[in-house]
Protein backbone atom coordinates (compact mmCIF):
# COMPACT_ATOMS: atom_id res chain seq x y z
CA UNK A 1 0.00 0.00 0.00
CA UNK A 2 2.71 2.56 0.89
CA UNK A 3 4.50 1.68 -2.39
CA UNK A 4 1.32 2.96 -4.20
CA UNK A 5 0.70 6.05 -2.65
CA UNK A 6 4.07 7.68 -3.94
CA UNK A 7 3.58 6.63 -7.53
CA UNK A 8 0.50 8.00 -7.48
CA UNK A 9 1.19 11.27 -5.79
CA UNK A 10 4.24 11.36 -8.45
CA UNK A 11 1.73 10.93 -11.38
CA UNK A 12 -0.77 13.46 -9.46
CA UNK A 13 2.27 16.20 -9.89
CA UNK A 14 3.52 14.92 -13.28
CA UNK A 15 -0.07 15.68 -14.61
CA UNK A 16 -0.33 19.05 -13.08
CA UNK A 17 2.87 20.46 -14.72
CA UNK A 18 1.65 19.04 -18.29
CA UNK A 19 -1.32 20.56 -17.27
CA UNK A 20 0.47 24.00 -16.29
CA UNK A 21 2.25 23.68 -19.41
CA UNK A 22 0.00 23.22 -21.84
CA UNK A 23 -1.80 26.50 -20.26
CA UNK A 24 1.22 28.53 -20.55
CA UNK A 25 1.90 27.54 -24.16
CA UNK A 26 -1.25 28.09 -25.32
CA UNK A 27 -1.43 31.95 -23.39
CA UNK A 28 1.76 32.62 -25.05
CA UNK A 29 0.60 31.74 -28.22
CA UNK A 30 -3.24 33.04 -28.29
CA UNK A 31 -1.07 35.98 -26.97
CA UNK A 32 1.23 36.58 -29.95
CA UNK A 33 -1.80 35.97 -32.26
CA UNK A 34 -3.71 39.03 -30.48
CA UNK A 35 -0.39 41.19 -30.89
CA UNK A 36 0.58 40.50 -33.91
CA UNK A 37 -3.23 39.82 -35.57
CA UNK A 38 -2.04 36.62 -37.14
CA UNK A 39 -5.45 35.28 -37.72
CA UNK A 40 -8.42 36.69 -39.27
CA UNK A 41 -12.15 35.80 -39.65
CA UNK A 42 -11.96 33.17 -42.39
CA UNK A 43 -8.39 32.76 -42.36
CA UNK A 44 -7.04 29.62 -44.51
CA UNK A 45 -3.77 28.81 -42.27
CA UNK A 46 -1.43 26.56 -43.64
CA UNK A 47 0.48 24.32 -40.76
CA UNK A 48 4.50 23.54 -41.89
CA UNK A 49 4.65 20.07 -40.86
CA UNK A 50 7.90 18.91 -40.93
CA UNK A 51 7.79 16.58 -38.45
CA UNK A 52 9.39 17.43 -35.66
CA UNK A 53 9.03 19.11 -31.87
CA UNK A 54 8.51 22.41 -32.87
CA UNK A 55 5.95 21.70 -35.83
CA UNK A 56 3.87 19.46 -34.41
CA UNK A 57 3.66 21.59 -30.73
CA UNK A 58 2.49 24.17 -33.14
CA UNK A 59 0.16 21.90 -34.82
CA UNK A 60 -1.33 20.90 -31.67
CA UNK A 61 -1.63 24.25 -29.90
CA UNK A 62 -3.53 25.96 -32.64
CA UNK A 63 -5.91 22.77 -33.24
CA UNK A 64 -6.72 23.60 -28.97
CA UNK A 65 -7.08 27.27 -29.78
CA UNK A 66 -8.95 26.75 -33.17
CA UNK A 67 -11.86 25.02 -30.81
CA UNK A 68 -12.86 28.46 -28.68
CA UNK A 69 -11.22 30.71 -30.87
CA UNK A 70 -13.39 33.88 -31.20
CA UNK A 71 -13.12 34.06 -34.95
CA UNK A 72 -13.53 31.17 -37.95
CA UNK A 73 -10.41 29.48 -39.69
CA UNK A 74 -9.30 26.44 -41.17
CA UNK A 75 -6.54 24.74 -40.87
CA UNK A 76 -4.66 22.70 -43.25
CA UNK A 77 -1.41 20.86 -42.51
CA UNK A 78 1.39 20.58 -45.29
CA UNK A 79 4.49 18.63 -45.53
CA UNK A 80 6.74 18.41 -48.13
CA UNK A 81 8.62 14.82 -48.81
CA UNK A 82 11.85 15.92 -49.69
CA UNK A 83 12.81 12.12 -50.57
CA UNK A 84 15.49 12.00 -48.21
CA UNK A 85 16.92 8.20 -48.05
CA UNK A 86 15.24 6.16 -45.17
CA UNK A 87 11.94 9.10 -44.72
CA UNK A 88 9.50 7.21 -43.12
CA UNK A 89 6.61 8.76 -45.37
CA UNK A 90 3.97 7.01 -43.39
CA UNK A 91 4.02 8.79 -40.06
CA UNK A 92 2.77 12.19 -41.01
CA UNK A 93 -0.28 11.13 -42.73
CA UNK A 94 -1.01 8.31 -40.26
CA UNK A 95 -0.68 10.47 -37.29
CA UNK A 96 -2.65 13.66 -39.34
CA UNK A 97 -5.78 11.32 -40.02
CA UNK A 98 -5.97 9.78 -36.91
CA UNK A 99 -6.26 13.27 -35.49
CA UNK A 100 -8.98 14.28 -38.29
CA UNK A 101 -6.45 17.39 -39.84
CA UNK A 102 -7.27 17.97 -43.28
CA UNK A 103 -3.47 17.99 -45.17
CA UNK A 104 -1.54 17.63 -47.62
CA UNK A 105 2.13 15.98 -48.63
CA UNK A 106 4.04 17.93 -51.44
CA UNK A 107 6.92 15.21 -52.74
CA UNK A 108 9.41 17.36 -54.00
CA UNK A 109 13.00 15.71 -54.40
CA UNK A 110 15.40 18.49 -52.88
CA UNK A 111 17.70 16.46 -51.06
CA UNK A 112 19.43 15.24 -54.15
CA UNK A 113 19.46 18.86 -55.14
CA UNK A 114 20.96 19.81 -51.96
CA UNK A 115 23.31 17.21 -51.96
CA UNK A 116 24.57 17.61 -55.32
CA UNK A 117 25.28 21.50 -55.09
CA UNK A 118 26.39 22.07 -51.52
CA UNK A 119 30.19 20.87 -51.27
CA UNK A 120 30.72 18.07 -48.45
CA UNK A 121 31.33 19.94 -45.09
CA UNK A 122 29.45 22.62 -45.80
CA UNK A 123 26.56 23.23 -44.23
CA UNK A 124 22.91 22.92 -45.90
CA UNK A 125 20.38 24.60 -44.20
CA UNK A 126 20.43 27.75 -46.45
CA UNK A 127 20.07 26.15 -49.59
CA UNK A 128 16.97 23.43 -48.47
CA UNK A 129 15.42 26.12 -46.48
CA UNK A 130 15.18 27.99 -50.27
CA UNK A 131 13.86 25.22 -51.85
CA UNK A 132 11.60 24.12 -49.27
CA UNK A 133 10.14 27.30 -48.78
CA UNK A 134 10.00 27.83 -52.40
CA UNK A 135 7.93 24.70 -52.78
CA UNK A 136 5.85 25.54 -49.91
CA UNK A 137 4.86 29.00 -51.50
CA UNK A 138 3.79 27.61 -54.34
CA UNK A 139 1.60 25.69 -52.95
CA UNK A 140 -0.05 27.67 -50.86
CA UNK A 141 -0.93 30.07 -54.10
CA UNK A 142 -2.26 27.67 -55.86
CA UNK A 143 -4.69 26.71 -52.80
CA UNK A 144 -6.10 29.91 -51.58
CA UNK A 145 -3.97 29.87 -48.15
CA UNK A 146 -4.35 33.16 -46.52
CA UNK A 147 -1.58 32.83 -43.70
CA UNK A 148 1.12 30.02 -43.59
CA UNK A 149 2.21 29.26 -40.20
CA UNK A 150 5.93 28.20 -39.23
CA UNK A 151 7.63 26.28 -36.25
CA UNK A 152 9.74 29.07 -35.56
CA UNK A 153 10.14 29.72 -31.31
CA UNK A 154 11.46 32.57 -28.92
CA UNK A 155 15.13 31.13 -29.11
CA UNK A 156 15.04 30.27 -32.96
CA UNK A 157 14.28 34.44 -33.16
CA UNK A 158 16.99 35.12 -31.10
CA UNK A 159 19.29 32.95 -32.50
CA UNK A 160 18.72 34.58 -36.24
CA UNK A 161 19.20 37.88 -34.29
CA UNK A 162 22.27 37.21 -32.88
CA UNK A 163 23.84 35.78 -36.52
CA UNK A 164 22.52 38.76 -37.94
CA UNK A 165 24.65 40.75 -35.59
CA UNK A 166 27.66 38.41 -35.23
CA UNK A 167 28.04 37.78 -39.16
CA UNK A 168 25.56 40.16 -41.17
CA UNK A 169 26.70 43.39 -39.33
CA UNK A 170 22.62 44.27 -39.26
CA UNK A 171 20.01 44.59 -36.07
CA UNK A 172 17.28 42.02 -37.41
CA UNK A 173 15.63 38.80 -36.29
CA UNK A 174 12.91 36.79 -37.40
CA UNK A 175 9.55 39.02 -37.36
CA UNK A 176 6.19 37.05 -35.65
CA UNK A 177 4.30 38.21 -38.57
CA UNK A 178 5.55 39.06 -42.24
CA UNK A 179 5.02 39.36 -45.84
CA UNK A 180 6.56 37.35 -48.03
CA UNK A 181 9.41 39.12 -50.46
CA UNK A 182 7.24 38.71 -53.80
CA UNK A 183 3.82 40.05 -51.39
CA UNK A 184 1.41 37.27 -52.05
CA UNK A 185 1.71 35.38 -48.71
CA UNK A 186 1.76 36.58 -45.10
CA UNK A 187 3.73 34.00 -43.07
CA UNK A 188 3.32 33.91 -38.95
CA UNK A 189 5.38 32.81 -36.44
CA UNK A 190 2.61 31.56 -33.57
CA UNK A 191 5.11 29.85 -30.91
CA UNK A 192 7.48 33.51 -31.07
CA UNK A 193 6.92 33.36 -27.28
CA UNK A 194 7.52 30.13 -26.25
CA UNK A 195 10.88 28.79 -24.70
CA UNK A 196 12.36 26.06 -26.95
CA UNK A 197 12.77 23.84 -23.87
CA UNK A 198 9.17 24.46 -22.95
CA UNK A 199 7.80 23.39 -26.41
CA UNK A 200 10.67 20.41 -25.64
CA UNK A 201 9.50 19.23 -22.94
CA UNK A 202 5.21 19.36 -24.18
CA UNK A 203 6.40 17.02 -27.12
CA UNK A 204 7.74 14.97 -24.81
CA UNK A 205 4.69 14.73 -22.53
CA UNK A 206 2.41 14.72 -25.96
CA UNK A 207 4.77 11.66 -27.11
CA UNK A 208 4.25 12.96 -30.85
CA UNK A 209 5.88 10.63 -33.68
CA UNK A 210 9.02 13.05 -34.20
CA UNK A 211 11.09 12.24 -37.40
CA UNK A 212 14.73 13.33 -36.75
CA UNK A 213 15.88 15.32 -40.21
CA UNK A 214 19.12 13.62 -40.74
CA UNK A 215 19.66 16.14 -43.49
CA UNK A 216 21.51 18.62 -41.90
CA UNK A 217 20.82 17.87 -37.79
CA UNK A 218 23.85 16.40 -37.62
CA UNK A 219 25.93 19.07 -38.47
CA UNK A 220 26.92 20.16 -35.36
CA UNK A 221 29.83 23.04 -37.31
CA UNK A 222 26.86 25.11 -38.27
CA UNK A 223 27.24 28.98 -36.59
CA UNK A 224 23.64 28.42 -36.04
CA UNK A 225 24.04 25.80 -33.09
CA UNK A 226 26.76 27.56 -32.20
CA UNK A 227 24.44 30.40 -31.30
CA UNK A 228 22.11 28.40 -29.91
CA UNK A 229 24.59 26.61 -27.17
CA UNK A 230 25.70 30.20 -26.15
CA UNK A 231 21.99 31.21 -25.36
CA UNK A 232 21.44 27.84 -23.26
CA UNK A 233 24.44 28.50 -21.36
CA UNK A 234 23.33 32.25 -20.66
CA UNK A 235 20.38 30.87 -19.62
CA UNK A 236 21.69 28.55 -17.13
CA UNK A 237 23.79 31.23 -15.81
CA UNK A 238 21.56 34.14 -15.90
CA UNK A 239 17.96 33.09 -15.71
CA UNK A 240 15.40 35.89 -17.18
CA UNK A 241 18.31 37.30 -19.64
CA UNK A 242 17.09 35.97 -22.95
CA UNK A 243 13.67 36.42 -22.14
CA UNK A 244 15.20 40.45 -21.72
CA UNK A 245 16.81 40.35 -24.77
CA UNK A 246 13.70 39.41 -26.49
CA UNK A 247 11.52 41.84 -25.35
CA UNK A 248 14.45 44.12 -26.54
CA UNK A 249 13.14 43.29 -29.53
CA UNK A 250 9.92 44.81 -29.15
CA UNK A 251 11.80 47.88 -27.77
CA UNK A 252 13.35 49.86 -30.06
CA UNK A 253 14.28 53.53 -29.80
CA UNK A 254 15.68 54.61 -33.59
CA UNK A 255 17.19 58.21 -32.10
CA UNK A 256 19.19 55.73 -29.83
CA UNK A 257 21.10 53.65 -32.42
CA UNK A 258 23.08 54.64 -35.86
CA UNK A 259 20.58 54.24 -38.59
CA UNK A 260 20.00 57.19 -40.75
CA UNK A 261 17.28 55.73 -42.47
CA UNK A 262 15.53 55.19 -39.31
CA UNK A 263 16.61 58.60 -37.72
CA UNK A 264 17.01 61.96 -39.07
CA UNK A 265 20.33 63.00 -37.46
CA UNK A 266 21.43 65.24 -39.74
CA UNK A 267 18.60 67.79 -38.90
CA UNK A 268 18.75 67.00 -35.28
CA UNK A 269 19.48 70.17 -34.13
CA UNK A 270 21.15 71.91 -37.16
CA UNK A 271 20.79 75.66 -38.45
CA UNK A 272 17.76 76.69 -40.43
CA UNK A 273 19.30 77.62 -43.98
CA UNK A 274 22.68 76.42 -43.18
CA UNK A 275 24.68 74.80 -46.25
CA UNK A 276 25.86 71.48 -45.04
CA UNK A 277 29.63 69.65 -45.71
CA UNK A 278 30.11 66.93 -47.88
CA UNK A 279 32.54 64.38 -46.99
CA UNK A 280 34.66 65.71 -49.60
CA UNK A 281 34.51 68.87 -48.08
CA UNK A 282 35.40 67.78 -44.28
CA UNK A 283 38.05 65.89 -45.48
CA UNK A 284 39.78 67.76 -48.09
CA UNK A 285 38.99 71.30 -47.54
CA UNK A 286 40.40 74.11 -45.57
CA UNK A 287 40.83 74.59 -42.43
CA UNK A 288 38.39 76.71 -40.08
CA UNK A 289 40.13 80.12 -39.14
CA UNK A 290 40.85 79.79 -34.88
CA UNK A 291 41.12 82.50 -32.94
CA UNK A 292 44.43 82.55 -30.71
CA UNK A 293 42.40 80.89 -27.93
CA UNK A 294 41.58 77.97 -29.79
CA UNK A 295 38.35 78.88 -29.85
Amino acid sequence: MSSVLPDSRADRKRAHEAARLAKRLRHQVGQAIVDFQMVEEGDRVMVCLSGGKDSYTLLDLLLSLKARAPVRFELIAVNLDQKQPGFPAHVLPDYLTARGVPFHIIEQDTYSTVTRVVPQGKTMCSLCSRLRRGALYRWAAENGITRIALGHHRDDILATFFLNLFHGASLKAMPPKLRSDDGRHVVIRPLAYCRESDIAEYARERAFPIIPCNLCGSQENMQRKAIGRMLQEWDAQHPGRCETIFRALGNVVPSQLADRNLFDFAALGAGEGVARADLHGWLAGEPADVTDNGV
